[in-house]
């Protein structure tokens, strides 16, 4: 066994094989080796190898069924929230529209708003453009918004009696309906800037009013029909028949279910900032997953929260299971995550602390000054040459002022 065990290793983590998949690594050495079951416990060894599972990517369908919220009973009681942000600043000043959506019959209110306004600003709105015209709702879905987190948000709803739900963390399918939503105002403005040469704010009231009034396959007719039994007057148009809402059944065709018990141990997907991140090396090279992660309690059917360490305090615990790979063992001496310094959106970013070596090449038309860094949480051994107008740029400060 002690045999096997180093052979294995030495045809899996060598620097001559680069860990190899089972299949391949079985191929490699069945030329030279055979014992009983050999391509069974090649598979097991692949399969428990801790590198593997941080660095590889899923050849999997997304993780955890589509879960469609409690069908409403009633217009205007349970709500959708969101925004969309980084407009045009308008004349007015405005440069967000807050998106809000009955669930009931897919009316919506589209709120031009500036991202400067506090919750209390917010909260007039909401009462003078929502709870006036329909009434208080049982309750609104949200992302984790800076508005829909603040304490007198929730103070607000508790008094009104609204129940307040957010999605996940990093799984805006939660909120998949106020999401196309925003993807089809998006696009309405974008047509009407285009051929009226109109300011979007402009646009907005009448955006509503052609969003409300046209056809919607999930309902089978116009959220104004939904709403208030019949559409409103307009010009004649063409609408195309169509099928009963199968969303839920289009989205599984590309899913699986994957669930997993209290106690179990998970890899968490991390994604790294573009351009910033260095790992030993740059790029795609950097680690997909931290961890892993004990798994404290199963929140719901498709969300578990887990036992983060310290330095991950400021990140919600919550964790959809798209967002999830299980540990199959558990090694003895864990990668120090604590290291790596990652941000709540669960992004990291590496920083430069040492200057090692300086060399200068030369061009026809000038000189280059090129840098030996250290960067952060990592040994000099990994420290990369960079160019002085790189460093300039991204760390200004980080090279001394003497520097020419």
């Amino acid at each position: 066994m002690e045999l096997r065990k180093k052979i294995l290793d030495e045809a899996h983590t060598s620097l001559f094989t680069m860990h190899p998949g089972s299949n391949k690594m079985y191929q490699n050495l069945k030329q030279k080796f055979w014992w009983t079951r050999m391509k069974r416990e090649i598979a097991k060894f692949v399969s428990e190898c801790d590198v593997c599972q941080r660095v590889k990517a899923d050849h999997l369908k997304p993780a955890g069924m589509l879960q469609p919220l409690a069908v409403p009973t009633w217009k205007w009681e349970d709500v959708h929230m969101d925004f969309i942000v980084g407009l045009p600043r308008t004349q007015k000043g405005y440069d967000s529209i807050w998106v809000i959506i009955d669930r009931f019959t897919k009316s919506a209110h589209f709120i031009p708003v500036k991202t400067i306004y506090h919750a209390k600003t917010y909260a007039e709105l909401y009462i003078a453009r929502i709870v006036s015209l329909h009434g208080v709702p049982l309750t609104i879905t949200s992302d984790r918004g800076s508005l829909f987190v603040s304490r007198f948000w929730e103070q607000l709803q508790l008094a009104l009696g609204t129940k307040l739900i957010r999605s996940s963390a990093y799984h805006p399918q939660t909120s998949g309906q106020v999401e196309r939503v925003n993807q089809v105002l998006e696009d309405m403005l974008r047509a009407c800037a285009l051929t009226y040469s109109t300011k979007w704010d402009k646009c907005l009231p009448l955006a509503e009013f052609a969003y409300n009034n046209s056809y919607q396959k999930s309902l089978e007719m116009a959220p104004f029909e939904a709403l208030y039994g019949k559409r409103c007057r307009t010009p004649p148009n063409w609408f195309e028949p169509g099928e009963h809402s199968r969303q839920k059944s289009y989205s599984d065709k590309r899913r699986r279910p994957l669930v997993f018990e209290e106690g179990d141990h998970v890899y968490l997907r991390v994604s790294p900032m573009k351009g910033v991140h260095r790992f030993g090396v740059k790029g795609k090279l950097a680690p997909r997953y931290i961890g892993p992660f004990k798994i404290t309690e199963r929140c719901g059917s498709i969300a578990y929260r887990l036992e983060l360490p310290p330095h991950l305090a400021a990140v919600h615990d919550v964790f959809h299971v798209s967002q999830l790979k299980k540990c199959l063992r558990v090694l003895e001496e864990v990668i120090d995550t604590s290291q790596i310094q990652i941000e709540p959106d669960l992004t990291y970013e590496e920083h430069p602390i040492k200057i090692l070596d300086q060399k200068q090449r030369s061009t026809r038309r000038r000189n280059i000054n090129f840098y030996k860094v250290q960067w952060s949480n990592h040994s000099e051994e990994k420290a990369t040459w960079e160019q002085e107008e790189f460093l300039q740029t991204r760390y200004p400060g980080f090279l001394p002022s003497t520097t020419n």
